[in-house]
């Protein structure tokens, strides 16, 4: 692991929905990162500006400020541009959605983070990258297909005479219940592991996950194949490449959502990225 010195240069990069969500932590961020190192902030509107702050860095360590989507777009850009190898990432988490950063090892809270960021090493982790050239830092997970919802009727347009009349009767109504959500029925997915079937598609499975082992090189998969009565005992594998292959299917991954498509596969790239944390993580 390489420790970072207080003299290095940082290019701050303030995401949109951090400033929106939580201005408080971000002026916080922005203070502990300035007296302590030599910091240009940047201030993007949006992806493209995003990705284009982040193109001119120079020798400067970008620090992303912000929360998990922020971080995820910022090692797919780097990735995209075959750098992410040689740049080194550090993280304040700030905003909504902060598993994978909290997961990974970075500090709650604006301050502990900041530190963490000046005095911190860096860690070096597997990513998996799939076939569209996208990036997973955390797990990815593939439920069965989605369960759908009944959706209430959209009314029907009134003439204007009628309208009162339609408000009055809609006042006076019971507010039917929610519908429940429909169960989807069982995935069908074929699963391969270095070339080998794990599961085929004639075991229907409740879910599959994939995780990057860490700095191993190597992929772990669970598949949980359903089960009636007693609980089946999941299939566990690991590997290099994974490949997911059936009907139309959608996979969660760091927060977001992904598909539908019939086949992906997902690499290890093992050391693929690094990233700042605390000395003693």
């Amino acid at each position: 692991m390489a420790t970072f010195a207080r003299s290095d240069q940082l290019l701050v990069i303030i995401d949109p929905a951090a400033r929106e969500t939580d201005g408080e932590s971000v002026r916080i961020a922005k203070d502990v990162l300035s007296a302590g190192a030599v910091a240009k902030v940047c201030m993007p509107e949006g992806p493209e500006e995003f990705g284009r702050v982040l193109a001119r860095r120079g020798s400067r360590r970008p620090v992303v400020v912000g929360d998990d989507g922020a971080l995820v777009r910022a090692v797919t850009f780097l990735h995209r541009r075959r750098e992410l190898a040689g740049c080194v990432l550090s993280m304040v988490p700030v905003g909504g959605a902060l598993d994978v950063a909290h997961a990974l090892g970075v500090p709650t809270g604006a301050v502990a983070a900041a530190r963490a960021v000046l005095d911190g090493v860096e860690r070096r982790m597997d990513l998996l990258v799939d076939d569209s050239d996208g990036v997973v830092l955390g797990a990815l997970r593939i439920p069965p297909l989605a369960a759908t919802a009944a959706r209430a009727p959209e009314p029907v347009p009134a003439r204007g005479w009628l309208r009162p009349y339609q408000n009055l009767v809609r006042s006076l109504s019971v507010r039917p219940a929610p519908a429940l959500a429909v169960p989807g029925p069982p995935a069908r997915l074929r699963v391969e592991v270095d070339g080998e079937t794990v599961v085929d598609l004639d075991q229907p499975v409740e879910g599959i996950s994939v995780t990057p082992g860490g700095h191993d090189g190597l992929a772990e998969v669970e598949v949980r194949p359903l089960s009636v009565g007693a609980a089946a005992t999941p299939v566990r594998a690991s590997g290099r490449t994974v490949t997911v292959t059936g009907a139309d299917f959608r996979y969660r991954a760091d927060g977001g959502l992904s598909g539908p498509v019939r086949r992906r596969t997902w690499r290890v790239v093992e050391g693929g990225w690094g990233l700042t944390v605390p000395t003693s993580s």
